[in-house]
């Protein structure tokens, strides 16, 4: 189906507030910002509030429960993503798509705010489901407003809106984390809601900037087309709910039995997509071999957020017991390690910018992965050592931000690369996917690392955390080892420069 070509907004859009940037920038800006706040506000404290006896308040699960609950939430969040694409591109345009997805997360955060388990289990599915319809619409969104000779402009935009994540994700965890772990847990999740109804009252208020960019769906979906998806997901709920609701009444209903089939979903979903793509008849055989050399780029991604998500989850376990937190007669609160990422983000990237700049292309895509990889291995083989240090008493705080300082290098060393690379080997019909795909690597990673993360009360610390690590190195030893055969599959029918 062709694809509709938007005019840009109206040439009355007035610059903003922010650095001359025109307003329906400002409004996009600051929409991205508190909902960052809402989701990383609410993944500080998430574990820890799990974990937390009921008697303070808590859900009370067990930590390996609680982990693999943690990553499995990560990676519907990033699965989600696909589907609510699909949704701003084919039935709601891309406007309509993002103010829903932020009414749907601003929901969710509320019923998080609120007393109940049943408030809990709503609150993370409407989270689940508004973050995947928000977040892929608002790209599309900032995007669509630039031209096809706009390139320069577009990727500054982008990051500017990379910034602001980082430091929405630097200043959520000390809101949330104090209110959450000191006041009350849903006080916490309730201060995450207010930044999300912030960011749906900006975006309701300044769409009229827009002029008509993102007014309609791109690709429009037939009406009979329309009514047959409707119908079939009406029997998929119903035959969910009709499962679930059988388990409650027969009183064995547990967690496990969500997160179970809902992660042998998040691993099934690549499997089918890339067997789709490489079977497409559009797809070329040069095409080809460039998505055979990402598939493998993929599996490496896959390993390396398979570590990295755990910070959210293991790492803040290990603040929580085995990390001396007190400073001055305060106790710092355990989810503010989780500002550590973003700070050590902010501060290392404009050097990783210079410095791939300085090296051009002489190391690869390969190898900068195998150089993530490295990194987060040498965080977690930092940690087997802190553990081993921890068995005699509390340690020292700056332990761990000396892992959190490797595992942000570790990213700004994999993600951006992974990035281009997924638009360098994206068949021309399958480049928004192609993104959708790259994505679907961290929510592999997450779903698997939330349930070795499972494993991780069970056994001695150090043996855990230096089995990671070992995984890792040999995962990025295995890219370096391939990286001629890599390379050649990535470009294959590029040019050389």
């Amino acid at each position: 189906m062709t694809r509709i070509q938007l005019a840009p907004p109206a040439p009355t859009t007035a610059p903003g507030r922010l650095a001359g940037m025109p307003r329906w920038f400002v409004t996009l800006f600051l929409t991205d910002m508190w909902e960052r706040f809402s989701f990383y506000g609410m993944q500080a404290i998430l574990f820890l509030y799990a974990v937390a006896p009921r008697a303070d308040g808590g859900l009370g699960l067990g930590v390996g429960t609680a982990t693999a609950l943690f990553g499995l939430y990560m990676a519907m969040v990033f699965l989600a993503a696909v589907p609510g694409a699909w949704v701003g591109d084919r039935l709601l345009g891309a406007r309509r798509a993002t103010l829903s997805g932020g009414l749907v997360i601003a929901a969710g955060h509320t019923c998080m705010a609120l007393p109940g388990a049943w408030s809990i289990w709503a609150g993370l599915g409407l989270l689940v489901a508004g973050t995947g319809l928000l977040k892929p619409n608002m790209g599309v969104l900032l995007s669509d407003f630039y031209g096809d000779g706009e390139v320069t402009r577009r990727e500054a935009a982008f990051s500017i809106f990379y910034m602001s994540i980082q430091v929405s994700a630097l200043i959520a965890p000390v809101v949330t984390g104090f209110l959450g772990e000191t006041v009350d847990w849903h006080l916490g999740f309730a201060a995450a809601a207010v930044g999300m109804y912030a960011g749906v009252l900006q975006f309701a208020l300044g769409r009229r900037h827009f002029g008509t960019v993102g007014a309609q769906p791109a690709h429009p979906i037939a009406p009979a087309a329309r009514r047959r998806l409707f119908r079939r997901t009406g029997y998929l709920v119903a035959v969910v709910a009709a499962l679930l609701g059988v388990d409650a009444l027969a009183g064995t209903l547990r967690i496990e039995h969500a997160l179970i089939p809902l992660g042998l979903t998040v691993l099934t979903v690549p499997v089918v997509l890339f067997r789709r793509l490489l079977r497409h008849p559009a797809i070329t055989a040069v095409e080809r071999l460039r998505v055979s050399g990402f598939i493998r780029l993929f599996l490496g991604s896959a390993v390396f957020w398979m570590i990295f998500t755990q910070s959210g989850s293991v790492l803040s376990q290990f603040a929580r017991e085995s990390v001396d937190r007190e400073v001055f007669g305060f106790l710092v609160p355990a989810s503010w390690f989780q500002a550590l990422h973003p700070l050590f983000i902010l501060a290392v990237a404009p050097l990783a910018a210079w410095l791939w700049v300085r090296l051009g292309d002489r190391l690869g895509v390969p190898v900068k992965f195998a150089l993530g990889l490295g990194l987060v291995a040498a965080s977690y083989l930092l940690m087997a050592a802190v553990a081993v240090l921890a068995a005699d008493g509390p340690v020292s705080p700056v332990w761990l931000l000396l892992v959190f300082l490797l595992q942000a290098a570790g990213e700004l060393a994999l993600a951006p690369v992974g990035i281009s690379a997924a638009g360098t080997a994206a068949p021309a019909f399958y480049r928004s996917q192609m993104m959708g795909l790259w994505w679907l690597s961290a929510a592999v990673g997450a779903a698997v690392g939330g349930r070795i993360g499972q494993l991780a009360p069970t056994l001695p610390q150090p043996p855990y955390y230096a089995a990671l690590a070992v995984v890792a190195l040999a995962v990025g030893l295995l890219l370096v080892a391939r990286r001629v055969r890599i390379r050649r599959l990535l470009t294959a029918g590029i040019p050389a420069a």
